[in-house]
């Protein structure tokens, strides 16, 4: 399964609708892109900035992400000139339908290329890319 970092923020840091991304993902292989790296880095600097978490709890969701990363429970999948080239592909062919954004179609072109993973994640625009492209996506689970 290929992880938006949308999701792995999720997973990291506690949002309303974290346990059941949770309970998705268990007993999956998980991969994303190395981009992950500093998306997810990014956005719990931003929870943080914006009052949503503490700086305590942003430096833990940081050090889950690592752990995960070393103990390879995320597999971090390689951003290379093929995938950029791929990622500026898809945006013209989602153009003029989804205003598919630069970092969004890295993560949608990493997933295809590694070949067979589904996408999972939360934005509105990636999903809807992913089915513009015809590329399997994971269903979000249902609201609570």
């Amino acid at each position: 399964m290929y992880l938006d970092s949308c999701v792995i923020v999720k997973l990291v840091s506690h949002e309303p609708d974290s346990a059941a991304y949770h309970a998705l993902v268990a007993g999956q292989s998980l991969v994303t892109s190395e981009l992950a790296v500093t998306e997810v880095r990014s956005a719990l600097l931003a929870k943080e900035r914006a009052g949503r978490i503490s700086r305590a709890h942003r430096l833990a969701g940081w050090r889950v992400f690592q752990d995960k990363v070393r103990d390879e429970e995320f597999l971090l999948l390689a951003l290379n000139r093929q995938v950029l080239e791929r990622a500026g592909g898809m945006i013209e062919q989602c153009h003029p339908q989804v205003p598919l954004r630069s970092l969004d179609a890295i993560h949608v072109a990493t997933m295809e290329l590694h070949g067979g993973e589904a996408m999972l994640s939360s934005d509105q625009r990636v999903c809807q890319a992913c089915e513009l492209l015809s590329l399997p996506r994971v269903p979000l689970p249902e609201p609570r």
